[in-house]
């Protein structure tokens, strides 16, 4: 194994926080790892790691080359996007992060029909609802849905979000159709609440039409981690729900779901459909790819068409 390689290898264990973790990174055996490392102490003839039976820690020799091999890496990795960047058409490995369901649903198409139009391109999807560290995770675009965070990664805005708030026809003949904020809050609510994320506020203007927004807190017996699920108990009559329209698989009026209070404004909370990835420069791999999910989405993008005449809704 190359010094390069084994470097790499050294850098994972340490962001990964264990030898297992890294190992698995790599589908390899944890004791073929362990001695790769020892290899690589053997051969710059220093110890990086001072290790116990269930942990290890970074020596002072350790930590410098640590810092090194991360600019090492990142060099390479632009050397690498450069290289690609002259490519005639899109090859290699992409690994994409995603949340479940907007992998699922949007990312998925676009995958098979960019897999058949390059056939030289391998991809590796990793769905999970909990936001993943893509550069740690090696992965080379995430998708993501919501407010950004602050970081150092960069980001390009795919799709805006537009929320809408639905409840089904028999939720509204049991309650009755709410005609304020105050009145809908009492309401209750099918709530998307997954680890410490509890999508359970809406900001709304305090009158039809208004110019002044509110927060109101949801009120809710039952909460769900999966938008398929909170959309079937909402289609079921368990509640309201305020929901993005990309939640939406088909025209709310297949669905039997009613839009309520859409003389109100709604705000979306500043959060839209980002790519996310590690580096200013892409490789024309991931900007392809980029490209083809947004080319996919449309602009706007098609799940608006779901509600008739949405774009007079919510102002």
């Amino acid at each position: 194994m190359s010094l390069t390689k084994q470097l790499a290898l050294f850098m994972d264990v340490v962001q990964q926080g264990s030898f297992t973790k890294a190992a698995a990174l790599h589908d390899m055996d944890n004791s073929l790892l362990s001695k790769q490392v020892k290899k690589l102490e053997a051969e710059l003839g220093v110890q990086l790691l001072n290790r116990s039976t269930r942990s290890f820690s970074l020596t002072s020799a350790g930590e410098e080359i640590l810092e090194q091999t991360q600019n090492l890496m990142e060099t390479l990795t632009q050397i690498q996007n450069i290289a690609d960047s002259y490519q005639s058409e899109p090859k290699g490995i992409i690994r994409i992060s995603s949340s479940i369901y907007f992998g699922q649903q949007y990312l998925q198409p676009v995958i098979a029909k960019f897999m058949k139009l390059y056939p030289n391109v391998k991809v590796t999807m990793s769905l999970d609802d909990k936001r993943t560290d893509i550069i740690s995770d090696h992965f080379d675009v995430a998708f993501r849905v919501g407010k950004l965070a602050e970081s150092n990664l960069i980001a390009k805005k795919i799709a805006k979000t537009h929320f809408a708030i639905v409840a089904s026809e028999g939720f509204i003949q049991q309650h009755g159709m709410p005609t304020s904020p105050e009145e809908l809050v009492q309401l209750p609510a099918v709530i998307y609440s997954n680890g410490n994320v509890s999508l359970d506020q809406m900001c709304l203007t305090e009158t039809p039409h208004g110019e002044q927004y509110k927060m109101y807190k949801m009120r809710g017996n039952y909460k769900v981690s999966d938008v398929r699920a909170l959309i079937d108990a909402v289609k079921a009559g368990l509640g309201y729900s305020s929901i993005d329209l990309f939640n939406l698989e088909e025209p709310i009026s297949q669905s039997k779901l009613v839009p309520l209070l859409t003389n109100y404004g709604l705000s979306t909370m500043d959060t839209g459909i980002y790519a996310v990835y590690p580096h200013r420069k892409q490789t024309l791999l991931v900007s392809e790819f980029i490209k083809a999910v947004q080319e996919y989405i449309g602009t706007p993008p098609f799940w608006v068409e779901h509600i008739p005449d949405f774009k007079k809704l919510y102002k």
